[in-house]
């Protein structure tokens, strides 16, 4: 058991680190680090953390798409800037080494918002774009932290 708890600790933690470096499945990982504890220990508690855990990420998911949405949308931001900087971000991945994702995100909002709106009012909006992902980003980390507390609270009582 004892084994379990530290795997399924490490596995939390990859899942948590996968929130901040979106190159890993950060929530998808922290759900089947607990769903994988609960079936080993099989046990009521067990359980009951993985649906307190499942809400937690689930209303985590929710919110980390409605709240900067929302305020990506009242600021004029559309998605299609998003989709810009998501596509370039995953070229950037494979041509410039461990920056890339990030490099070919900033500039494919900033090439999109030069298009929509010029090059002179395209900084500002991509700064909009970039405080709403990294507001998306922290929402999912609270939600990770929260979910992790919750499973190592099980564990250790």
């Amino acid at each position: 058991m004892v084994l379990t708890d530290v795997l399924v600790g490490l596995a939390i933690l990859v899942g948590l680190l996968g929130v901040v470096v979106p190159v890993l499945p950060g929530t998808v990982l922290i759900l089947a680090a607990v769903v994988a504890w609960a079936v080993v220990t099989s046990t009521t508690s067990g359980w009951l953390v993985l649906a307190g855990v499942t809400a937690l990420l689930a209303v985590g998911t929710v919110v980390k798409y409605a709240v900067p949405g929302r305020r990506l949308k009242a600021d004029g931001v559309p998605n299609r800037t998003l989709l810009a900087g998501g596509l370039l971000g995953v070229v950037g991945f494979f041509v410039i080494p461990v920056v890339g994702l990030l490099v070919g995100f900033v500039l494919g909002v900033y090439l999109s918002e030069a298009q929509r709106v010029g090059r002179g009012r395209a900084w500002p909006s991509t700064k909009v774009a970039l405080r709403a992902v990294g507001l998306s980003m922290l929402i999912e980390l609270v939600a990770g932290l929260l979910a992790a507390l919750t499973w190592l609270i099980a564990a250790v009582v």
